[in-house]
């Protein structure tokens, strides 16, 4: 890395908050942040609501377990940017978390932020601290662990032979079908581990990463990440605008479940375009787990690149997400959250974007859906 830096041309750009880059996905804060960065009322409840401590504080310990590992040990050996270690992050949380216990509030928690913390700004998609945001969940849907007339379409485990498949590995046409159906004659055949009524259920687990499914016996099953085919990650709604059914701009996920829903003869035109399969494992009551290996916690963990973005860190976001109100409705209102760093997604690459965990079910899925938005993204660590 040193010497890739040495022989490349250093460009420096002027940033917003007097921030100068130099071809780095995050750089230090020099001039005074913005009054509302690190004010999170929801700590301790807002518009109504009960206040999330309890759960910060163990997304906080989740992400100090995975630091004190021999994983975060490697990870971290050859992290690129300067003056971001393991030892640093781990002591910024330490920190942070007496912060979050002994304030009062919001205001309290943000003057001893700022006055503790060197902020590091993401340069995002542009080099100028644009990111863009998007949720995502896990979802809870009918399943069955036999095939029926009902539960036609499965969910696979990975094959015992899955470290000797040839690159390029089968599309997933030839896994499961343009139909979803290809059953016994899939090279999958015998790998079964449950199946849905509707294959845009079934896609959109694999999309999701893990699922609670609400067995046919009453039963619930949990379903988590277990690897996927060598192919990268192809978005269907950036298809469907491709092909002119959606404009550029405004499209969500679920304007793209409606008009898949709305015209299922198209999900054999468009599910196939994605090659990236995933395959699942049981998890036995287990919560779902992130890429650094420790439970993701609704609203407070994010997934981003972890090339290049510390993995388990204390974040801060800035955007808009949707809340629910006191009446039950949909209301999107702009944000300071603190977050933890811990997962990523095929589709995350890049300083410029980030996936926010919403939760588990219907509606943690209808927020998540509708987060599509752009906003900034800070580290933050002790001075």
């Amino acid at each position: 890395m040193l010497k890739i830096a040495i022989l490349s041309l250093t460009v420096f750009t002027l940033l917003p908050c007097g921030l100068i880059a130099q071809n780095s996905p995050l750089n230090k804060v020099e001039s005074q942040l913005e009054s509302s960065l690190g004010w999170d009322d929801q700590i301790w409840g807002s518009l109504g609501k009960s206040g999330d401590r309890k759960a910060l504080l163990q997304a906080i310990d989740h992400s100090l377990k995975y630091l004190n590992s021999s994983k975060a040990v490697q990870d971290y050996q050859n992290y690129p940017i300067s003056g971001i270690t393991r030892d640093r992050v781990k002591r910024s949380l330490i920190r942070f978390r007496q912060l979050v216990v002994s304030s009062r509030t919001p205001e309290q928690l943000q003057a001893a932020v700022k006055k503790e913390f060197v902020w590091y700004q993401s340069s995002g998609n542009d080099n100028l601290g644009t990111v863009a945001f998007t949720g995502y969940f896990e979802p809870i849907y009918q399943a069955s662990r036999k095939p029926t007339a009902e539960y036609r379409y499965p969910l696979y485990r990975k094959p015992k032979n899955f470290g000797q498949w040839k690159n390029p590995h089968p599309t997933r046409s030839e896994l499961e079908g343009n139909d979803g159906l290809k059953g016994a004659k899939s090279p999958l055949a015998g790998y079964e581990l449950v199946w849905l009524k509707d294959r845009l259920e079934a896609y959109l687990v694999q999309v999701q990463g893990s699922a609670k499914l609400r067995l046919s016996d009453g039963k619930m099953m949990g379903i988590g990440y277990d690897g996927s085919t060598d192919y990268p990650y192809t978005s269907i709604g950036k298809e469907l605008i491709k092909d002119g059914i959606f404009p550029t701009d405004g499209l969500t996920l679920p304007m793209v479940i409606d008009y898949l829903q709305t015209h299922p003869e198209q999900l054999q035109n468009y599910l196939p375009r994605n090659n990236r399969f995933i395959f699942f494992k049981e998890t036995f009551g287990a919560p779902a787990k992130g890429s650094i290996g420790v439970p993701v916690t609704a609203e407070r963990s994010i997934a981003t690149d972890k090339s290049i973005l510390p993995p388990g860190a204390l974040a801060v976001i800035q955007t808009s997400i949707p809340i629910v109100t006191q009446q039950g409705e949909m209301e999107t209102r702009e944000v300071s959250r603190y977050v933890l760093d811990q997962d990523t997604g095929s589709a995350i690459k890049g300083a410029g974007r980030v996936d926010i965990f919403m939760g588990t079910g219907k509606i943690a899925g209808d927020r998540a859906g509708l987060i599509n938005h752009t906003g900034k993204l800070y580290y933050l660590l002790l001075k």
